[in-house]
């Protein structure tokens, strides 16, 4: 199909939450958000809603289906304003994973019948983006006219839904500016937050936790495998289902507590999903593939000094060290499967990020994608990230589908975009939030290597929950119940 579109560009320089708020009644709206922002990993946010076609899937590898449908859209946009000025927006959950490297069904006596009715991916066809540029300070609408395809009628839909943007946007006044940078970014201090105040129960007992970490430790100790990623999975029912979450406004209060360079915010209508995400799982420029494993979490102090001695602890860790090793190597295999021969390079071994509630390490693997291959083929030789799983992968899954009483959803899948023009960006959900009507479901977990303490394990997920936690303790006060 021929790579038609218009744009229009305005000066701005907000964080773009005045205009999210002015299409929050559009249907399937989406905000890929970098709120923490940079030369490269927070450049962009993205904006987008009301979708020409929608894609979804349960229980079978899709990505065969949905290229497909892809590839009656795709084309060469040359000199686009964003690398993302329309294309595919959602989510990958988790448990497409275990469809595309064919995990068994767990036997476990633990195993529930629990059915969360959240598909194992969900995307929509955008032929419309708002981009934010933050580096540039400018904000970009572009409009293609698909899904038509006569050259007529596709530029007079393009002109349409352009016209439609702009006419809301001129309700957007400066002087009204009230989500500043500074409110944003604004620090909170935990040294108060009591977890016992929120009605929460979790998938796991305190004792039922540290049983799975002590059975997953037998299976390293055995040579099953070498490391792995388990997860709690917390449910908060705000008043017994008497109240119901404003999903926009809970990421509003979870943004505002803990920025990340990989939030986002998905209305999928029966649900959406809130995240604050800091790790990216995937992206694709031109013919680069990158992928930013993340192992390694201490919190932040309450002074300069706690702060310092925490921070040298993570840095000095052998433990966090060899953690993050093993994820890089698994994740330079993975890449090799897709990328050209040699191409594929670990670009930074260990860097140490801040975060408003924890510190963590992260490596950065890069290569060039083989000329026969997509962004699907990426997907399927990657997916799930091998942070979120272990290694070896597949063997970590098994043991994963074999010890977490239920299922992740979209737990450590992905929330992202594929373009047009096959520019591709994932985070990896963590630190994120499925919202249905009056309830609050959220997972968090750690990597299990050898020297892992149970407790410790144990102790280091709640530190992962602390901006969700607080997020929702707010949202909880702010009801009134």
């Amino acid at each position: 199909m021929t790579g038609f579109y218009i744009w229009k560009s305005y000066d701005y320089s907000g964080n773009g939450l005045e205009i999210l708020d002015l299409f929050a009644e559009e249907p399937l709206l989406f905000f890929f958000d970098s709120s923490l922002t940079a030369t490269e990993r927070g450049r962009y946010s993205f904006i987008g809603f009301d979708p020409f076609q929608t894609f979804s899937a349960k229980d079978t590898n899709c990505l065969e289906q949905i290229r497909a449908r892809f590839n009656q859209y795709a084309s060469d946009y040359a000199a686009a304003p964003s690398p993302f000025y329309a294309g595919l927006a959602g989510f990958w959950g988790y448990d497409l994973g275990r469809q595309i490297e064919k995990i068994k069904e767990k036997t476990s006596p633990i195993q529930t019948s629990e059915e969360t009715g959240i598909p194992d991916c969900f995307f929509g066809f955008y032929d419309c983006v708002l981009t934010i540029d933050h580096l540039k300070q400018k904000l970009y609408i572009t409009s293609t006219g698909l899904p038509e395809s006569q050259p007529a009628l596709r530029r007079q839909r393009a002109v349409e839904r352009m016209n439609r943007i702009i006419k809301r946007l001129s309700a957007f006044k400066p002087a009204d500016h009230f989500y500043s940078d500074e409110n944003v970014r604004a620090p909170m201090d935990y040294s108060h937050h009591d977890i016992g105040a929120l009605p929460l129960t979790s998938s796991f007992s305190r004792e039922g936790y540290v049983r799975a970490i002590d059975k997953a430790l037998n299976y390293i100790r055995c040579g099953d495998i070498y490391q792995v990623n388990l997860s709690q999975r917390f449910t908060y029912d705000l008043n017994d289902g008497r109240i119901a979450v404003d999903s926009l406004d809970l990421y509003k209060s979870i943004r505002r507590i803990s920025p990340s360079h990989f939030g986002g915010y998905f209305n999928v209508g029966d649900f959406q999903i809130v995240s604050s995400s800091p790790e990216r799982f995937l992206k694709k420029n031109g013919n680069m593939i990158q992928t930013r494993p993340m192992k390694g979490t201490r919190p932040r102090g309450q002074s300069a000094d706690e702060d310092r001695r925490l921070r040298e602890e993570l840095w000095q860790s052998q433990k966090e060290i060899a953690e993050l090793l093993m994820v890089t190597d698994l994740e330079r295999n993975d890449l090799g499967r897709v990328c050209e021969y040699g191409s594929v390079k670990v670009k930074e071994l260990r860097s140490l990020e801040e975060y408003a509630t924890v510190f963590q390490t992260t490596a950065t693997i890069a290569g060039n994608l083989k000329e026969d291959k997509d962004c699907f083929d990426v997907i399927a030789a990657c997916f799930p990230s091998g942070s979120v799983t272990g290694c070896p992968k597949i063997q970590a899954m098994e043991i994963i589908e074999e010890i977490e009483p239920v299922r992740r959803g979209i737990y450590t899948g992905s929330l992202g975009y594929i373009g047009f023009n096959s520019e591709m960006d994932f985070n990896v959900l963590i630190r994120s939030l499925l919202v249905r009507k009056s309830e609050v479901q959220f997972h968090v977990g750690g990597g299990i290597v050898a020297d892992s303490m149970a407790e410790h394990e144990y102790q280091e997920t709640l530190v992962k929950a602390r901006a969700l936690m607080r997020s929702l303790q707010n949202f909880y006060s702010k009801a009134g119940v």
